[in-house]
Parts: structure tokens; C-alpha cells; sequence
């Protein structure tokens, strides 16, 4: 069993589209992310970064004690790893499903994040047109990385689904609110729209969907809250015993 710290953002839901498919037990274990939860201090020793997904696996494959991973991209080696699935073990193979996996850890998923984060702060903290212009053109170069890619594979490691492909899914979900148009990019879209059909990443996409937050719901008082708490955060004082 593998316990999976988790709230349903993209970057959860890589890790649970990857459990999905792989067919392993795990289960959800919460961590509202708009309530705090990834700062207490039982989820820091798992996650010293305070950022989920996390994962505990209580069987791991030596039969020892149980194994605590942070960071999607790393959990999702280790979930690959155990399952023997999704991830080549030849040499060439597996160092092209990293260099993808690394792509997205590193360029695809923070860009989009800021892009994300700058057009849902609107005029809040004074003029965001250079931050929202820089951010959605970097997108649009990164969709355009992808839709390169994918001319000349069927997937981004290559001839078979992997991966690297399923960690860059979730981010590409919000291409519209992005402001990016996907029509632009065929290659892309007809990988996006495979991926979008199979029936495990549609399982992984929906896990805990009841866990949602909708902040259009909230007091503006709660929503400067939230933000406070998640935006601007700076170093943790050692935790010395």
C-alpha cells in the first residue's frame, strides 16, 4: 500500500495518473493545501520542502521499513522503479524518459505555475502586464518544445508511452487559461487528446476531486488568507530538539 499525500493539483495528479496506471493500492491522504496542512510538522518530515505530493510506501520491494519520497519527479522513478512499468531500463532509453522528466520539473511546470499565478493575481499588487506577457510567452515557447517533440515521436521518450508523458500531462490541462490556443500546435494536441482518452489518466485526473477548494466561493477576507499563507513564504527557523 502507498500512502499519497496529496491535494488535486497537477502535481498530484501526475502521481496518482502514474498509480493509475500501474495498478497499484494506494490511498489518498489529504493535505489541504489552502488550510495549512503542508506546513505541520508531521508532514515535513516527509516533505522537508512543504510542498506535496508526497508518498509513504509501507511495502516497499526489500521488505524493509517503510519509504518516504517528496517531489514528484523523484516519486515518480521510485513508483516506475517498483512497478517495473513505464520506465526503460536500457541505457539509452531510460536517460531520454530523465532528460523529459527533468524538462518538466525544471521548465514546464514552474513557467506554467508562474504563467497560472500572474493572471489570477490580476491588478491585486499593481501592474502584472510585463509578469503575465513574460510568463505567457514562455508557455507558448514551451508548448511549442512539446509540439517539436512530438513531430518526431509518438511520445516525448520516444516510440512508447512513458513516464515523461505522464508527468507533463497535467500541467498542459489548463492550456486555455494559460491563453495559449492548442490548434497551434498539432503534434501536441494529437498526443493530448490520446492521453486525454486513456482510461487510467481520466482515473488519475479525477482522484480526490471532492478534495477541491473553490476560492470564488470565499470571503474576500478568506482569500487574502489563503494567498498570505501561500504566496511570499520565507526560510523556517532549525527545528532544533
Amino acid at each position: 500500500m502507498i500512502d499519497l499525500h496529496y491535494w488535486p493539483t497537477p502535481n498530484g495528479k501526475k502521481v496518482s495518473i502514474l498509480l493509475e496506471e500501474c495498478g497499484l493500492e494506494y490511498r489518498i491522504v489529504p493535505c489541504a493545501i489552502g488550510q495549512g496542512d503542508q506546513f505541520k510538522d508531521d508532514f515535513l518530515k516527509i516533505s522537508p520542502n512543504n510542498r506535496m505530493p508526497a508518498i509513504i510506501d509501507q511495502s516497499p520491494n526489500d521488505g524493509g521499513e517503510p519509504i518516504a519520497i517528496f517531489e514528484s519527479g523523484a516519486i515518480m522513478l521510485y513508483i516506475a522503479e517498483k512497478a517495473d512499468q513505464f520506465y526503460p531500463q536500457d541505457i539509452r532509453g531510460r536517460h531520454e524518459v530523465n532528460q523529459w522528466l527533468i524538462w518538466q520539473m525544471a521548465n514546464q511546470g514552474p513557467k506554467l505555475g508562474e504563467c497560472g499565478h500572474f493572471l489570477r493575481l490580476g491588478d491585486r499588487e499593481g501592474d502584472q502586464s510585463y509578469a503575465v506577457r513574460r510568463f505567457t510567452d514562455e508557455a507558448n515557447r514551451l508548448y511549442g518544445v512539446l509540439n517539436n517533440r512530438l513531430y518526431e515521436s509518438p511520445y516525448l521518450a520516444g516510440s512508447e508511452y512513458t513516464i515523461a508523458d505522464m508527468i507533463s500531462y497535467p500541467w498542459c490541462v489548463n492550456w486555455e487559461a494559460q491563453e495559449q490556443n492548442i490548434e497551434e500546435f498539432p503534434y501536441f494536441k494529437r498526443w493530448f487528446d490520446e492521453l486525454s482518452d486513456r482510461p487510467a489518466v481520466k482515473r488519475g485526473m479525477e482522484a480526490g476531486s471532492d478534495l477541491s477548494m473553490d476560492l470564488s466561493k470565499l470571503s474576500e477576507e478568506e482569500q487574502v488568507k489563503i494567498r498570505k499563507m501561500l504566496y511570499n513564504q520565507r526560510a523556517r527557523p532549525v527545528l532544533k530538539t
